[in-house]
């Protein structure tokens, strides 16, 4: 079996345990995970690593070096999902790397490299995303423990409740000595493809603000109520959603988005009285996308006053740009140059984000063909994982001057 097909394999495997029949839905510590964890223990043990399940509910299998006590590197993504998801995003990030093991066909290494199959990534049980790489940096409150998911429980008994101690989340942290993170992923969305090119080298994972947004007008009675005597909050939420299409033209880096919209009363025969909506920004730079929220706010504004509306906003949260590591990618980039990989910016956010607070890190990006991801037709090619393979054995070889 080719590193590729071994990968591919690997996937369909980790794919068929599911928490939901007929579709591909795996959540934190949920009755599938344990299956898949001990699938990967089993992979990774017959390829003579280590392995162990911290508190946090991460997979972590270590694959030694030639000598003891040598530094560590990294590797891994996430084996949560979406509901309903695919079966490479964050999957291929823990296959790939236990495909690289397999083809270095024993040979050691100067440094020892441990895989790590992050437990969430995704934060769709708690509405809580990277519990597994938080828990690596020690990003970890009692507040979060307490958070509960729509069952009314806790990340702390749902840790409990798969076997573990939610009062040692010390073993979860990084394994002293570990000198980098490498994640593996599919690009998930169309630029690759476009560029009829099989790898990507990230070069920063885009900050993002999310804010909501609340148009307020007056509800009233649509049959008697004249269309110059209204004060209709979907009109102007519909109206301000078209300039958010249109802004991002200013600059081709810029994604705005408008996801959600919730209309009150909610009734056929009854004018809006109030609207909410999402607003999501993203931008590589973190002063243009705070400018945009500025301008996209101020635009707000301007639909509200002009239909006699008002306008309350709720920030929703942000995350700044977080640039991957210049002496890692360019090790990277030398080791996928064959390819002529792209240096591109990833628009979603990703575990090596959170580890790079802690660590130098770097990510490869896989041709996603159709650019679909989080869905079931999720794909990748046998030739890009080919790839990947050999600019990931090229990338391990090229590391002993980057931790020196």
């Amino acid at each position: 079996m080719t590193s590729s097909e071994y990968t591919l394999d690997l996937c369909d495997r980790i794919a068929a345990h599911t928490d939901v029949p007929g579709t591909i839905t795996r959540t934190f510590l949920s009755r599938a995970t344990h299956a898949v964890h001990a699938l990967l223990r089993a992979e990774m043990e017959a390829l003579g690593m280590t392995v162990r399940t911290d508190s946090a509910g991460n997979v972590r299998g270590i694959y030694p070096a030639v000598t003891v006590d040598a530094p560590i590197l990294l590797t891994g993504s996430h084996i949560d999902t979406v509901p309903d998801a695919g079966r490479y995003d964050g999957i291929l990030g823990v296959a790939l790397p236990i495909a690289l093991i397999r083809a270095l066909d024993g040979k050691r290494l100067p440094y020892a490299i441990e895989i790590i199959a992050f437990s969430e990534e995704e934060g769709v049980r708690f509405s809580l995303p990277f519990i597994g790489s938080r828990a690596l940096i020690g990003d970890f409150t009692p507040e979060d423990l307490a958070r509960p998911d729509a069952d009314g429980i806790s990340i702390a008994q749902a840790i409990r409740n798969f076997g573990l101690d939610p009062d040692g989340l010390s073993d979860a942290l990084l394994t002293p000595g570990t000198f980098a993170f490498f994640e593996a992923h599919i690009e998930q969305g169309p630029v690759l493809e476009a560029l009829n090119l099989p790898l990507g080298v990230v070069t920063t994972i885009i900050g993002q603000s999310r804010l909501g947004l609340t148009f307020h007008g007056q509800a009233n009675h649509a049959g008697t109520t004249p269309m110059s005597f209204r004060k209709d909050a979907l009109a102007g939420a519909a109206q301000w959603i078209t300039e958010v299409e249109a802004y991002p033209s200013t600059d081709p880096e810029l994604l705005a988005t408008v996801g959600s919209i919730q209309a009150s009363p909610g009734a056929a025969n009854v004018i809006p009285g109030a609207v909410t909506v999402s607003l999501d920004v993203r931008h590589p730079s973190n002063d243009a996308r705070l400018n945009a929220v500025g301008a996209l706010v101020a635009k707000a504004e301007a639909c509200a006053q002009s239909r006699g509306l008002t306008l309350t906003t709720v920030d929703r949260g942000a995350q700044g740009s977080v640039p991957m590591d210049a002496n890692l990618r360019k090790a990277l980039s030398t080791a996928a140059a064959p390819y002529a990989p792209h240096a591109m910016p990833s628009g979603a956010g990703h575990d090596a984000m959170i580890l790079a607070r802690k660590l130098p890190a770097t990510m490869l990006f896989l041709r996603t063909p159709g650019g679909l991801s989080h869905h079931p037709n999720e794909s990748v090619s046998g030739e890009d994982i080919e790839a990947a393979i050999t600019t990931g054995l090229r990338f391990l070889h090229s590391l002993q001057p980057i931790w020196q």
